[in-house]
């Protein structure tokens, strides 16, 4: 092994720690990264200011990732933010009201706008207008806001379609 590689390898060993140390085990999906360091690296940057940080509470962001990955099929992610939902307090059947579209029982009006406007964002971006834009901001989001629930979607687009070719097995 090269003096490079080998350098690669323990920072990817201290990212891993530092996974391992936020969420108490170390994903599948982050020890698959893991085989490319630098990938591993963008995407825990990613994980780090997206999910964990930033203005949206983790609860709705947490809402977000499950519904784009049932709507994209990744029963990965669905089960890894199942998971994390009921570590924050949510019960089963108000998991699975979500996923069938029961937003309202369970979130603020202005909530179940922005994860709408997102889903769209995920299925059908190609039919969102200015106005649909102007409407969310109506309800009160900002538009810095809004950009960190898009990024928070395109995570998880991302994390879903890899999720699924590389045959991540669920570990939640």
């Amino acid at each position: 092994m090269t003096q490079e590689a080998k350098t690669e390898t323990d920072h990817a060993l201290l990212i891993l720690h530092d996974i391992g140390r936020t969420f108490g085990f170390i994903p599948n999906l982050f020890q698959t990264y893991a085989k490319y360091p630098p990938l591993l690296e963008a995407n825990w940057n990613k994980v780090r200011l997206l999910l964990l940080h930033g203005k949206i509470k983790r609860l709705l962001k947490e809402v977000i990732a499950l519904l784009v990955s049932h709507d994209n099929g990744c029963s990965y992610c669905v089960a890894a933010h199942g998971a994390a939902l009921r570590s924050m307090g949510m019960q089963d059947q108000q998991i699975a009201d979500m996923v069938r579209g029961e937003l309202a029982a369970h979130l603020s009006k202005r909530d179940v706008a922005l994860v709408r406007f997102v889903r769209q964002a995920n299925q059908r971006n190609h039919d969102i207008q200015r106005q649909d834009f102007d409407n969310l901001i109506a309800t009160g989001y900002t538009e810095a806001e809004i950009i960190e629930a898009l990024g928070v979607m395109e995570l998880f687009a991302g994390f879903n379609r890899f999720a699924k070719v590389m045959h991540i097995d669920v570990d939640f």
